[in-house]
């Protein structure tokens, strides 16, 4: 039969510790557990001095026994609404569709477990904007059918009952959801092509994806180029890209595996800042730096999943984006871009 007996640990306070809060020295005594996870030992009850509930500012003494009894249990995090401002481009009883600004993560990490940790995020904008969310990926994620990268811009589709979410779910994973992107990209891509490699989680950078390692996800990117920059700053190439499937960070990877890398996206190898070439540094040009990736999920288009009818979402590319194009070709006018 397993042991179910919560876990039960003695530490003896040295001389040399007398004077010390009990927190602080329980924090420096369990390295494995935070502060904040020790307060949290402490409010439970689960921390005993000579046999008797202490608070965290006690000062311990040399000589104390201190019993600790089993680990701190967080409570269960429940995203909570907030008045976000929210961009939607298209709801009805079913489904939404959202624009969603660079820099705001879909939902909290699984790891969360502080309030701040569990604010700003798009489902804590929707739970505020939409009455109701599909209750299918659980109390973090709600709504939440498929992601985008939190630098990444532009539309996601969200469930607002059960069954939708579950057919859209179905859906994605069938490939049945066109999904269109537009990124810059470093240096001349060619006109078109696709890539179709497996992508698998990088073994020494763990906050990396790969197309280097067997046995990954398979994953399939198409390509379109639109414009190509030759400016004061070097080469650049505006594409569109289609993809097939939707693997962590994969237009990202794939654009880096053909040594393109997304403008702004450090993770993979883009520069950190654009040098001006030597003539844009004797027009007194200056570095640039955009702060995010430039990718954006310009274009949606699916079958509704309850009455079957083709929705086709756009959104432009953002006024920051297009800025940013305008001065890597030399122009103070972002309209000579469209």
């Amino acid at each position: 039969m397993a042991d179910n007996q919560p876990r039960l640990r003695q530490l003896s306070v040295p001389d040399e510790a007398t004077g010390q809060r009990l927190d602080l020295f329980l924090a420096q005594q369990l390295g494995e557990v935070s502060r904040s996870r020790v307060q949290l030992l402490l409010q439970q009850g689960s921390v005993l001095v000579d046999g008797k509930l202490a608070k965290s500012s006690r000062k311990v003494r040399g000589g104390e026994s201190i019993s600790i009894l089993g680990d701190p249990q967080p409570p269960p995090l429940h995203a909570m609404a907030e008045a976000i401002p929210l961009e939607i481009v298209y709801e009805d009883q079913d489904l939404a569709v959202v624009n969603k600004p660079a820099g705001m993560m879909v939902h909290a990490g699984s790891g969360a477990t502080e309030d701040a940790r569990n604010r700003g995020t798009l489902v804590n904008a929707l739970l505020h904007h939409l009455r109701e969310l599909s209750s299918s990926s659980g109390p973090l994620r709600p709504g939440i059918v498929h992601r985008l990268d939190k630098q990444t811009s532009g539309l996601i589709v969200v469930a607002k009952n059960d069954l939708a979410h579950a057919r859209l779910a179905s859906m994605f994973s069938r490939r049945q959801v066109r999904k269109l992107y537009l990124t810059l990209v470093q240096g001349e891509l060619a006109q078109e092509g696709t890539v179709n490699a497996s992508i698998s989680r990088d073994v020494v950078r763990r906050t990396r994806m790969t197309t280097r390692r067997e046995g990954g996800r398979s994953a399939v990117s198409h390509w379109e180029v639109l414009r190509r920059i030759q400016g004061p700053y070097g080469r650049f190439t505006l594409a569109s890209v289609r993809i097939e499937t939707g693997r962590t960070h994969q237009i990202r990877v794939h654009m880096a595996s053909l040594g393109h890398p997304v403008v702004g996206d450090m993770l993979y190898g883009a520069s950190s800042e654009i040098v001006p070439l030597p003539e844009g540094t004797k027009r007194g040009l200056q570095r640039l730096t955009l702060g995010r990736n430039f990718l954006h999920a310009a274009e949606l288009e699916f079958a509704h999943p309850v009455t079957g009818e083709r929705l086709s979402l756009v959104s432009n590319l953002p006024v920051d984006l297009k800025d940013f194009m305008a001065q890597l070709a030399g122009s103070a006018d972002r309209n000579a871009l469209k």
